[in-house]
């Protein structure tokens, strides 16, 4: 990949760990914590539209989104990455949440702080291209570009096997960073998996200003709140709408269209050819109710998966971790404790 020149490196590090603006000492190793504090606890560089979200774990979660130096190619060239760390580091190897299409680990508020809660060291983490990261000057958001950003993150800062969890295209992005990186990935917890698809399809033929029409489409209320509906079963309106906020925050960053373009041209994820070649034992987490994607699916991958079990949630949407998050904490945790 090419080198990217996106700034000079914050001040040196302490084992591993970068020391920016603010920072707090656990266990006698500093970890960043912040970019300075913003109004309400927030960090400054979110959308000034957090302000009107009004849902309380979609609030607390966000005070907790940091960004952390992720090296991208030559020793002068990293991008701010933005996740939710964990507080402190546990003997057990760590769980890291990759979050769906377009989204952020903002999908992660409800079930973060279970996961914390039950022992586990947890990792939200925002795949490249998405969520909250500082990506003023673009980097490629292709698919080989988001796979080894999350690598270098994990080089980095995990630094153990983990337990990779992926929830409907997060799926694949698991499936295909679990066959190029098996030392970085112990097992894997696919969620409502969105694995068949091959790629953007059509979509990568578009002239480029379609494609930003397209995608300036995607960020409208109406067409998020309209997803919003087909994701969940039977919420109210009321937070229906405070969901559609929190689930389009991350579009107000100023690259996201950029971004979205580049993943979107580039031909997106296409694994079907990988699924066989999965070596971790994976747990496929099931929604009865899903509307986005069929039930069929989750069970064909369940026997395509050389080492798979599935759990099914009865009364739950695409989305299990938002709406049945003691449920899916409760598998995660015991599958990843089990040996």
């Amino acid at each position: 990949m090419a080198a990217l020149r996106l700034g000079s490196f914050p001040p040196p590090t302490l084992t591993g760990i970068t020391v920016t603006k603010k920072c707090e000492r656990f266990n006698g190793v500093f970890k960043v914590v912040g970019d300075g504090g913003g109004d309400n606890g927030f960090p400054p560089f979110l959308p000034k539209e957090i302000e009107k979200i009004k849902d309380p774990f979609a609030r607390n979660l966000a005070r907790r989104i940091r960004r952390l130096p992720v090296q991208i190619g030559c020793s002068e060239s990293y991008i701010m990455s933005s996740c939710v760390q964990p507080l402190a580091q546990t003997d057990a190897n760590p769980v890291a949440l990759l979050h769906c299409f377009d989204s952020s680990c903002l999908e992660w508020r409800r079930a973060y702080p279970l996961l914390e809660e039950s022992g586990l060291e947890a990792w939200a983490l925002d795949i490249l291209g998405w969520g909250f990261s500082d990506l003023g000057r673009l980097p490629p958001c292709n698919v080989a570009s988001k796979r080894y950003h999350l690598h270098q993150l994990w080089k980095s800062y995990i630094k153990r096997p983990m337990v990779l969890v992926g929830p409907s295209l997060g799926a694949a992005v698991a499936i295909d960073f679990a066959v190029n990186h098996p030392e970085a990935v112990e097992k894997l917890v696919l969620i409502n998996p969105s694995v068949y698809a091959e790629g953007t399809g059509n979509l990568a033929k578009l002239p480029k200003v379609v494609a930003y029409a397209g995608v300036s489409l995607l960020k409208t209320f109406p067409l998020r709140l309209y997803a919003n509906l087909l994701a969940f079963d039977g919420i109210p309106l009321s937070k229906s709408l405070d969901w559609t906020n929190v689930g389009r925050l991350h579009c107000h960053m100023p690259w996201w269209k950029d971004a979205t373009v580049s993943f979107m041209v580039s031909g997106g994820y296409n694994v079907v050819s990988k699924i066989k070649q999965v070596k971790q034992k994976t747990l496929i987490i099931c929604g009865e109710n899903d509307k986005i994607v069929s039930n069929q699916l989750a069970m064909r991958l369940r026997f395509e998966l050389p080492n798979a079990s599935m759990q099914r949630l009865p009364d739950c949407g695409h989305l299990c971790h938002v709406d049945k998050p003691q449920n899916v904490v409760k598998l995660i945790a015991d599958f990843a404790r089990a040996k």
